[in-house]
């Protein structure tokens, strides 16, 4: 498994991202320790997680993902320089709206470091576009934070093409860094909104891409086949979307590369996504240890020409 050049920002992630959006609401602290471990003692190296993860689920206040991984990392005995740390800012924390302001960055970064244990985030997003701030000052607030060494790298998360190039102006013509980094939804299900004219936009711009539901809610797992197979799980309700026409065109295609690679559904799909056109790495999540087998096993994963071109039919 080799680590992959994340656009401009000097940063070297491995292929698959570990999704812990999961962490302290379906995997509690101890099976989250062992999951980080697990991910870790197999040589990858990148976690992406947000300040309002997991805010929605009755009791939590939002911190519950980014506590624990400091948690982690304070007991591990790992140096901090193994670990690759994605963290979001933007989401609703309590004041009713999502934020961009300046105020409001350089005030949440501060409690991310204190969850997270550290004193610097790698990567820090911009987690959702705040139409009531202007780029400049969103841009001028992630400038300052790399200023001061609390963040070595900045991205946002779910900007269509015309809102990106718009930052790219913007920071051009304030004197003010960029984003180098996109987080948006993307997998073999979920097409429309990355390619075209958001990921040449990317290429173009040498933007790295690492795209959340990779797995698109674990449907293409491969576990959810009808919907009494939904029934009673936590994102049950998202995958029953996917149980259509298109949905068992994937799955067909993935099961028919299982048979010929040997390896899990959700391995393939990865492993695609680590293929695919502007990618840098899919992010995944895990809420057992025995669930990263398929993350594990996608890093090395090598589809051949005429199995993307099955995938990609299948999915079109």
């Amino acid at each position: 498994m080799e680590l992959r050049p994340l656009g401009r920002t000097g940063l070297s992630i491995s292929p698959v991202v570990l999704g812990c959006n999961v962490f302290g609401w379906t995997a509690d602290e101890k099976t989250s320790f062992a999951v980080l471990d697990r991910f870790f003692d197999a040589g990858f190296n990148t976690l992406d997680t947000a300040d309002s993860y997991s805010r929605w689920v009755p009791g939590h206040q939002g911190g519950e993902s980014e506590t624990i991984i400091g948690k982690w990392l304070k007991g591990s005995g790992r140096s901090r320089d193994e670990a690759i740390i994605v963290t979001k800012v933007g989401s609703d924390m309590g004041q009713g709206k999502k934020d961009l302001s300046a105020k409001w960055i350089l005030e949440e970064v501060d409690n991310s470091l204190r969850r997270l244990q550290t004193d610097h985030i790698d990567l820090y997003l911009a987690h959702w576009p705040d139409d009531t701030v202007t780029h400049e000052e969103a841009l001028g607030a992630f400038a300052k934070l790399k200023e001061q060494g609390k963040i070595r790298a900045m991205g946002c998360s779910n900007y269509d093409a015309k809102l990106l190039q718009e930052s790219f102006d913007a920071a051009a013509k304030a004197g003010l860094p960029r984003y180098d980094v996109l987080q948006p939804q993307y997998n073999l299900y979920d097409r429309d909104s990355f390619e075209g004219p958001l990921a040449d936009l990317c290429i173009r711009q040498e933007i790295g891409v690492i795209n959340y539901y990779g797995l698109a809610s674990g449907f293409l797992t491969g576990k959810y086949r009808d919907k009494a197979d939904t029934e009673g799980k936590a994102r049950g309700a998202r995958a029953l979307t996917y149980l259509n026409d298109k949905g068992y065109r994937i799955l067909a295609a993935l099961d028919e590369i299982a048979v010929e690679t040997n390896v899990e559904p959700a391995s393939i799909a990865l492993a695609w996504l680590i293929q695919s056109r502007g990618i840098t790495a899919p992010i995944a999540s895990a809420t057992s240890p025995a669930q990263l087998d398929a993350i594990i096993a996608a890093g090395s994963l090598k589809l051949s020409d005429d199995q993307m071109k099955m995938l990609n039919e299948a999915g079109a």
